[in-house]
């Protein structure tokens, strides 16, 4: 049995005995242990303390580190991306600085179009060394497990082939991914004014091919004013989950397009966005057990309000934090930065975005058995920062790299 052990950690962040999705005023308790020890045998965390309390035979372990100055916590759990694409999109970045509307920047083939064209002319190995690329940045960067979107095929070989690569990275990433089937990111050019003949392509064509071939966990549709609306949606949803996929849906982010009320009629695992919201959609989402996915990084980037996270928390609402990496209004996968903007620009606490960003985030993708805190049995997938005074130096120095090593399966990475 291979043991690490890692000694002398200056606190050990979100040790948790028993699994929770943490709403309103719980969200801001992290339990944590100070001058800790945690133990590692073949990738999982089988056990931690005080170094006042450690059994003597552990000192003996071969494999250890010295974590003095340093805090250990969970890797993130980054619920929500879009890290397949083909290519950039920093010319419409410049557009948008120079004055050019969401629209006028579509009228020039830019947008989600834009995506769907380059995916559709680039190879399937070609994807999939670039999305390895992107995985393997952002794991440097401490993230864990990801979700990852189709929605750039558009058609049914794009997204069959966007899926496929999803797939393999599932089976050759060392940090757990999940899939999620976006057919319904937008509609097609030669569907523009045919949106139930999309819809029954997504639903004949698209989905029994998914299905067949495993291709996907979760279904998801942009509900929004001027894309699929709340009806549609729930078509589309209610056929995924005619094969086992349960969906997740892109909610309020550019309007109150009912997107939240329709992710809880559902029993969405998470609505996600979430910027424009009101006091119904709020109280919904707080009486029910979907998760709101807040994705601070997109609304920075397209300079809209953020996420009311202080009405959600307040308001009883389970809240988790994700990156939206995409190439057309999040080209970032950095949970470091989601955190310290959840916590700059949404006013919640270190111990809010924390606890959002890793246990939340873990149930957001189901892996909260698996990952998102420090508990016996869980992988061994975790964050070791460089020396900080505490917790809530990581989201305050927003600008530096704080992390001075990732854990991945019980490996230094």
């Amino acid at each position: 049995m291979a043991s690490h052990l890692i000694t002398h950690i200056k606190l050990l962040v979100n040790t948790r005995t028993e699994n929770r999705l943490l709403r309103g005023t719980e969200l801001a308790e992290l339990p944590c242990i100070e001058n800790a020890y945690m133990l590692v045998e073949d990738g999982i965390i089988a056990g931690y303390g005080k170094m006042e309390d450690i059994p003597a035979s552990l000192l003996t372990v071969t494999d250890q580190t010295d974590a003095t100055g340093q805090l250990l916590l969970p890797c993130w759990c980054d619920s929500h991306t879009h890290l397949v694409f083909a290519a950039s999109r920093e010319e419409e970045f410049v557009d948008k600085i120079k004055g050019l509307s969401y629209a006028e920047i579509a009228a020039k083939g830019g947008g989600i179009l834009n995506s769907a064209r380059k995916l559709n002319e680039t190879s399937e190995s070609e994807l999939l060394r670039l999305a390895l690329g992107r995985l393997n940045e952002i794991m440097q960067l401490g993230t864990g497990a990801v979700e990852i979107k189709s929605g750039y095929g558009l058609s049914v070989e794009g997204e069959l082939k966007m899926l496929r690569v999803i797939k393999k990275l599932k089976e050759i990433s060392p940090i757990p991914v999940k899939a999620t089937f976006l057919g319904a990111h937008t509609y097609p050019e030669a569907y523009r004014e045919n949106h139930k003949g999309y819809i029954d392509l997504i639903k004949n064509e698209m989905l029994p091919q998914i299905a067949k071939k495993e291709l996907a966990d979760y279904i998801d549709v942009f509900c929004e004013t001027g894309f699929f609306s709340p009806e549609e949606t729930e078509i589309i949803c209610r056929a995924g989950m005619a094969y086992g996929l349960k969906p997740k849906i892109h909610a309020n982010q550019l309007h109150l397009s009912g997107g939240v009320q329709t992710g809880v009629k559902l029993g969405a695992l998470s609505v996600d966005h979430l910027e424009t919201m009101d006091e119904d959609a709020i109280t919904a989402l707080a009486n029910s057990g979907t998760i709101g996915t807040l994705l601070p990084t997109a609304a920075f980037f397209l300079r809209m309000p953020f996420q009311p996270a202080r009405r959600l928390i307040d308001a009883g609402c389970a809240v988790a934090l994700a990156s939206d990496f995409n190439p057309g209004s999040s080209p970032s996968g950095n949970m470091n930065l989601v955190v310290s903007m959840s916590c700059i620009q949404m006013k919640m606490l270190p111990e809010e975005a924390i606890n959002a960003a890793t246990i939340n985030g873990a149930y957001a993708m189901e892996l909260h058995d698996q990952l998102g805190s420090i508990t016996v049995g869980k992988k061994a997938n975790c964050i070791l920062t460089k020396p900080v005074p505490s917790p809530a130096y990581l989201p305050y120095a927003f600008g530096s790299n704080n992390i001075d090593r990732v854990m991945i399966g019980g490996e230094w990475t």
